[in-house]
Formats: structure tokens, sequence, C-alpha cells
């Protein structure tokens, strides 16, 4: 028995504009959430969110697709990882990120920065001004204290982890095939 009135009992509320869908309604081409935009916006590779969600990155690539109808606890779980407000997970036409989450992505963006240019530094001068940098930002948002420098060579596999060569693999006779030619 469902205390909803006859009218509202077949929908579903989506985002957070109010807006509902009926469940019959196709879920094609509608985009439920901002999730990989976010991430992106953010500065989050795919596997450091895999890594922090103990899931894979395939996983974590499905679930951030706008079309990916996550369920709550998923999308509670991205808010945990990407440290934003629910509401700037869900898709609002209208607005982009709000201003604090804009603010720490540029926040965040300019830490690395001056992580790498004090990781690099050859002078003891440009060591000094980037130290100096970095304590500012911090003093401005101390969470920024936990952020790493920019990726100089690509983040390490882990032992369990495949790169691309698996996928594109030779046939087996391949040099031979061609000697002969």
């Amino acid at each position: 028995m469902s205390i909803a009135p006859d009218n509202l009992s077949h929908q579903v509320v989506t985002g957070f504009t109010g807006t509902s869908r009926s469940a019959n309604d196709s879920k094609e081409g509608k985009s439920f959430h901002r999730i990989q935009a976010v991430r992106q916006q953010q500065g989050v590779s795919l596997r450091s969110v895999a890594r922090q969600m103990n899931s894979t990155t395939a996983t974590v690539r499905e679930q951030e697709k706008a079309d990916a109808d996550l369920k709550l606890s998923e999308l509670l779980e991205w808010q945990r990882v990407l440290e934003v407000p629910l509401a700037d997970l869900l898709e609002d036409s209208d607005t982009s990120l709000s201003r604090p989450v804009m603010e720490r992505a540029h926040m965040v963006r300019v830490m690395k920065t001056a992580a790498s240019i004090a990781e690099q530094a050859e002078s003891d001068g440009v060591k000094r001004l980037s130290d100096m940098l970095k304590d500012q930002l911090i003093s401005m948002m101390p969470e920024l204290a936990e952020v790493s420098a920019w990726h100089s060579v690509g983040q390490r596999r882990s032992l369990n982890e495949y790169g691309k060569v698996v996928d594109r693999r030779l046939r087996d006779d391949f040099f031979t095939a061609h000697r002969e030619e």
C-alpha cells in the first residue's frame, strides 16, 4: 500500500531542480549527473578515484558517464572522493559548478604547480619562493597541505593492472610472416 497520491505514484524525482520523469520514460539521451566534468575540474584521475573507491577503472569509467543512472550510495561515494557538495554532482543545465568548488579546483591546480616548481627548483631562491607560495596557499586553505606535485612521468601501475599493450596484441606469427614477404 502506498501513501503517495495516485498521480505521484509513478514518478521519480531526478536532479535537484524539482523536475521529474515518469518511471516508464526512456533513459536514452538523459543526462543524470556531471561526475566526469567535476572530476576533471578537480584534477583527479580515474585511477585515483578507482583506488579510493576500491573499484576498477572500468567500473569508475562507466559510473562517470552522464547517462549512468547511479544509486544514491554511489553518488555519495563520488562526493566523498571528489570532496564536493552532492548538489554539484547532479545535472542542472542552468549552472556550472558552484563558486566554492571552482575556487577549490583552481587552488588545487596552483598548489600542484607550486609543488612541482619546488621539486624541480635548481636554485635556492626559486625553492624559497615556491615554499613561500605553498605556505600562503596552505594558510588560505589548509587541506592543500596534502596536495602533491603534478606527475612528471605519469602514474605507475600496480602489479595487478595491465597497460594498453595487453589490448593491442600482435598475432603469434607477425614477425615471421612479414620476413617471408
